[in-house]
């Protein structure tokens, strides 16, 4: 049987339409639907329970972010197998159903699809861990631009897979289709709920790995709609993890910072953090002479940089916190 989780955040639309297309294609495997309501406000999700009256609606009475909220569903799910999956998807032609079959009869503990754009071009669903969480340094607008020259030029494996197309094994998988299998969770425990939300599937899959390997079935494909259901509700733009400005931005940040502590030490958790306190000059100085050279407003990123600083320094506040990495819910939004 297999269980799939939903978490509610004032996102009953995407819900709605997500739900609609799992059931377009008559999913013909015992299964049950749970939607974990992290919005108690939310007087919509009636429009699921009168349309759909076997989901099962689970209230936790606060916003309590993604690993609670999926923790609770995994804790009440009968399933032998569970699925967490994003509110902001559509399936397509079948794939969990596909993808249910393959894993049950594999050896994986974990799996995810591909996921799509609307638009049908290919979203980073698979992914490899990198030593002290460099991969984290890549979005520092022009640290990371540097990094990446040379990891280019010294021909390092990326960290991600950028379009699966047959089965690919992974270090971790995108929380927004994410199949785990119950035995494994025994073995491995639940999400950390020290974070609220982003890093904890990375977090999770580094101990499902240690009971087994990860892949992305790349032949199974669903649209995700990358971000939305959280600028809606966070009020904020940008997909993916490249924001570092707003206060989703600085949520990504810190739940980044807290998995690189919890999974790779102290050293790396100040190493990183410090880049990310150079990069505050760099981002005024060459973001100045970079307009100015482009005959643009010189000081048109200043409002930008000044934010990203912000947050910086957020973090070092956390820090003593963090380097204790004893539990505390790191919620920033």
């Amino acid at each position: 049987m297999l269980s799939i989780i939903y978490i509610n955040y004032f996102s009953v639309e995407f819900l709605l339409q997500s739900i609609d297309s799992l059931y377009q294609y008559k999913l013909t495997i015992p299964h049950e639907i749970i939607i974990v309501n992290n919005s108690s406000e939310d007087k919509d999700l009636y429009k699921i329970i009168e349309k759909y009256p076997s989901v099962i609606v689970i209230e936790i009475g606060y916003n309590a972010g993604f690993a609670r909220a999926n923790n609770l569903g995994i804790q009440h799910a009968k399933g032998e197998v569970v699925l967490l999956l994003n509110p902001d998807t559509l399936i397509i032609d079948h794939a969990i159903e596909n993808v249910y079959r393959s894993f049950t009869q594999s050896n994986y503990v974990a799996c995810g699809v591909q996921l799509l754009n609307e638009d049908g071009t290919p979203q980073i669903s698979g992914n490899y861990a990198m030593k002290g969480g460099l991969n984290y340094l890549l979005p520092l607008p022009y640290v990371g631009n540097f990094i990446k020259w040379i990891g280019n030029a010294a021909k390092v494996k990326k960290p991600n897979v950028p379009n699966a197309s047959t089965t690919v094994e992974v270090d971790w998988i995108n929380g927004a289709f994410l199949m785990v299998k119950k035995n494994a969770i025994e073995k491995a425990g639940l999400l950390d709920e020290d974070f609220f939300l982003y890093a904890e599937e990375a977090e999770w899959c580094n101990r499902l790995k240690k009971f087994g390997n990860l892949c992305i079935y790349g032949d199974n494909k669903i649209i995700h709609f990358q971000g939305e259901s959280a600028n809606d509700a966070f009020n904020s733009e940008g997909k993916g993890y490249y924001n570092l400005y707003d206060r989703k931005g600085l949520q990504i940040m810190l739940s980044n910072f807290v998995r690189i502590r919890k999974e790779f030490g102290k050293f790396w958790f100040l190493f990183d953090l410090c880049i990310y306190t150079f990069e505050i000059p760099v981002f005024f100085v060459a973001g100045f002479l970079h307009h100015l050279f482009a005959s643009l407003t010189p000081f048109k990123h200043f409002e930008k940089a000044t934010k990203f600083s912000k947050n910086v320094f957020y973090i070092w506040r956390l820090a003593p916190t963090i380097i204790k990495n004893k539990p505390h819910f790191y919620k920033a939004l």
